[in-house]
């Protein structure tokens, strides 16, 4: 299921949505244009690799500069991929403009870093020994997620079926296509765990913390003079 769009209001204009956007396409460009040695040290120190904050002696014999956790951060703007880039680009671009109109242009940058922040932490206590880096905005637009799936839940999320590629379109609730994604990750986390000691090519954990995260702590981040 691809989605499409939704059909939620939005009454102002989402001037950070569209700045995240703008700076995660634009460091990808960089990043991808530049000498494979530079794009390599990029990822690896900007990236946030678990093991470098769960074995500091092995992340000194590495060379890694001590960087006070940025990399919790900054990982958040760096992507591996064209298909990384795009559907997290995408679920922002739909998603992340309702949650910036309920809670006004500051607020939500915080609420968005923050989640990024708490998805990459608990990616590292879950994964201690990787030595990966992990890159992406899927913990912070987890959490977008988490504050959609309570503050829209019936609005319909317009999603393209792709059978042989045939324009197959539905509409949904929100509640139950956010729901079957958050089924998706439970998933595929347990069947990490179960059968791959937890390894994954995909941030699983930092996809349900950052959803959870935002579910927690979206309510105190909401503008108090939105329009009813």
């Amino acid at each position: 299921m691809i989605p499409i769009r939704d059909t939620a209001p939005c009454y102002t204009r989402p001037y950070v949505t569209w700045g995240l956007m703008f700076i995660c396409i634009t460091l990808f460009l960089l990043v991808k244009a530049s000498p494979v040695q530079f794009h390599h040290y990029i990822i690896q120190v900007f990236g946030m690799v678990p093991r470098r904050y769960t074995d500091p002696e092995w992340a000194i014999a590495m060379g890694y500069p001590f960087d006070y956790y940025f990399s919790f951060i900054s990982n958040l703007f760096l992507h591996g991929g064209w298909w990384h880039l795009i559907f997290n680009m995408w679920f922002l671009w739909i998603f992340a403009d309702n949650i910036e109109d309920r809670m006004g242009h500051g607020r939500f940058i915080i609420f968005y870093l923050l989640c990024g922040f708490i998805a990459t932490a608990i990616q590292c206590l879950y994964t201690p020994h990787l030595v990966m880096p992990v890159v992406g905005a899927s913990g912070a637009i987890a959490g977008v997620l988490g504050a959609y799936f309570f503050l829209y839940p019936y609005a319909k999320v317009v999603i393209w079926i792709p059978i042989l590629l045939l324009p197959i379109f539905v509409e949904v609730p929100a509640i139950a296509f956010i729901g079957i994604w958050v089924i998706f990750q439970m998933s595929k986390a347990t069947t990490s765990i179960l059968f791959y000691e937890g390894a994954s090519d995909v941030a699983l954990w930092a996809h349900l913390g950052g959803f959870i995260a935002g579910f927690l702590l979206f309510r105190f981040f909401l503008r108090k003079d939105y329009p009813a």
